[in-house]
């Protein structure tokens, strides 16, 4: 595959993006695969500390990435097919960042130009989180917490 060309994010929308610059969005912050609740009267999503059990806790990334599906069925394939996912990412994410006609930050690999930059910001779930295998999911509520962007 080609390398993304320079800025790329900046002059396309997700849409006109090939396979190599979709997938160079992800920062590796982890924080798509935290284990969120949703207000039913609301529908106001409250983050946890709790991450999904494919989830490397220390490289933020996803243990089994091409057969997650398989592994974690209700795993959410971000795809433009299904434009309402986007509303379960962070705000600090950038498929919603561009998707919402925004900049990504400064401490995205892609502007910083440095891959540790979003562990570097505190960004990333790496060592602020545990594996959804070491709760009783009925504690989830317990794990409730407050991204910072």
């Amino acid at each position: 595959m080609a390398k993304p060309a320079p800025h790329f994010w900046k002059d396309k929308t997700l849409a006109e993006m090939n396979r190599r610059e979709w997938e160079s969005l992800c920062d590796g912050c982890g924080r798509c695969c935290l284990n969120k609740l949703e207000d039913e009267d609301t529908g106001e999503l409250f983050y946890t500390d709790v991450a999904c059990k494919l989830l490397d806790l220390e490289s933020g990334r996803c243990g089994n990435y091409p057969q997650r599906v398989k592994h974690v069925p209700d795993c959410m394939i971000l795809s433009l097919d299904h434009p309402e996912y986007f509303r379960f990412l962070p705000d600090s994410c950038a498929y919603r960042c561009i998707d919402e006609g925004r900049p990504l930050a400064d401490w995205h690999p892609l502007v910083s130009g440095r891959a540790d930059s979003v562990h570097q910001a505190g960004i990333s779930v790496c060592g602020n989180c545990i594996s959804e295998e070491q709760i009783d999911p009925d504690e989830l509520e317990d794990h409730i917490i407050e991204l910072n962007d």
